[in-house]
């Protein structure tokens, strides 16, 4: 068989699994009596409600040299602004048009001091922030509602492997741009991106100033927000992610009518159901998250949550592994009545709970020791990816310029021991740091192991 009969008959078969209606929107030209397969017409009404989006944010621009008059007369340096401006891309979607509001990537708009969105139309038009949450890397921003279109969001949970899908952003800052491919996975996560995963992965293509953009099925509906990717030579290599529409609606909902998500919790430490673990517990299945640990006076114990029970489903819903419950219950609203199906000692129950809030404990590093400051400190979160799986503290965030930072601190560090002492709380870390001549600080970034030496 020829290359060209090859194609056609691989086009006549993928278009064969359409319905019919879809098929004969995706078929509108003929030539030579022959109909053309194409997307064009869904991607007519759907491209019109992903926007480009440009920030502007001002930084510290200085050296702390420059700020000394003796060095800047002794090299003859002039005054220089104390600022520089920095400028980025990226994409959004409309998912409202009654009320001009459009999801995006928190990491699109974190910090920026200007944001300009461009519609399809090519209308410029200033954006306020709703909210943003950079857990779950989601953020809403806000346009006049005059003359949008928005998309209609899908069931992202009814996705299946090998479906369809076209990802719809503004890569590289080219403008607009269309590219298609299938789900190649589902609930990706553990890939240390962001707090909460459970990503679709798909191999049409993403790049950078995709992110934000709209992940859409062939229908035009919106399957998921395109935020990430895997590129060891910095461009596509067929390996994107997105945040499910699901999710992305969740955290949406949260930032709209509370200004952030007000993260839930049970108060329990879980881990995944290996089939190691199944078969210690004599369990008919290798699904689910094992409670690892229980708070005390938390709402997984007032529920009666125990030590060892699986929870196989919540609200009805699957759960895969640990990092689905977290999920699940991160973006619970505070209070909501909850169903866990579990398994206990080979016993399947139902439990009802009701999801509590989850305030971290967090204190200041110059609180800690003067080392520290400029510093912000917390437990690990019964959230986190890190609960069960690791102990230490946080580093929640570091100013820049302070002595945290000089020493070599950076967000997202995880404490691990304080002068060769094993820590898993703020108040271990408390009690050894203080009125410490020097501290020697075990710490874990990313898959790395770090020592640092604070004098």
């Amino acid at each position: 068989m020829s290359r060209a009969l090859l194609s056609a008959g691989l086009l006549a078969l993928s278009l064969g699994c359409l319905t019919p209606s879809l098929a004969q929107s995706a078929l509108p030209i003929a030539v030579d009596g022959q109909a053309l397969p194409t997307l064009a017409p869904m991607l007519e009404r759907a491209t019109p409600a992903v926007v480009n989006i440009a920030t502007e944010s001002r930084m510290a621009a200085r050296n702390p040299l420059l700020d000394d008059p003796f060095f800047r007369r002794f090299f003859n340096i002039p005054d220089q602004p104390r600022e520089r401006k920095s400028q980025s891309v990226g994409s959004g979607v409309v998912v409202d048009a009654r009320r001009g509001y459009i999801l995006t990537n928190h990491h699109v708009i974190d910090g920026a001091d200007k944001i300009t969105v461009t519609l399809r139309d090519r209308r410029k038009l200033d954006a306020k922030v709703i909210g943003s949450d950079r857990e779950s890397d989601v953020a809403v921003i806000q346009i006049p509602s005059n003359n949008l279109t928005a998309l209609t969001l899908a069931d992202s949970d009814a996705l299946r492997v090998g479906d369809f899908v076209v990802a719809i952003g503004n890569p590289f800052g080219l403008g607009q741009t269309v590219t298609s491919g299938i789900i190649s996975a589902l609930g990706r996560s553990g890939l240390g991106i962001q707090g909460y995963e459970d990503f679709i992965q798909t191999d049409a293509s993403i790049n950078p100033g995709n992110s934000g953009g709209a992940l859409v099925n062939l229908r035009g509906e919106l399957v998921g927000i395109n935020t990430a990717i895997i590129a060891p030579g910095g461009g596509n290599v067929g390996i994107g992610f997105a945040i499910p529409a699901n999710m992305a609606a969740r955290t949406m909902n949260h930032i709209v009518e509370h200004g952030s998500v007000r993260r839930g919790q049970l108060g329990v430490s879980v881990q995944d159901l290996t089939p190691e673990l199944a078969r210690a517990f004599k369990l008919p299945t290798d699904q689910g998250a094992v409670i690892a640990q229980v708070s005390p006076r938390s709402a997984a114990a007032r529920a009666g949550l125990k030590e060892g029970d699986v929870v196989l489903n919540i609200n009805g819903r699957p759960v895969r592994d640990g990092g689905a419950l977290r999920n699940a219950i991160g973006l619970l609203e505070v209070g909501e009545a909850i169903r866990l199906d579990i398994l206990r000692e080979g016993v399947p129950q139902t439990i009802e709970a009701k999801v509590g809030e989850y305030v971290s404990a967090k204190i200041d590093g110059q609180a800690l020791n003067s080392r520290l400051s400029g510093a912000t400190f917390e437990d690990i979160s019964p959230n986190s990816p890190l609960a069960g799986q690791a102990k230490g503290v946080v580093v929640a965030n570091v100013e820049s310029g302070s002595a945290a930072a000089r020493a070599g601190l950076r967000k997202n560090d995880l404490i691990l021991a304080v002068n060769r002492q094993a820590i898993a709380s703020i108040a271990e870390m408390q009690q050894l740091a203080a009125d410490s001549e020097g501290l020697l600080l075990n710490l874990l970034r990313g898959r790395e192991e770090l020592l640092l030496v604070l004098r």
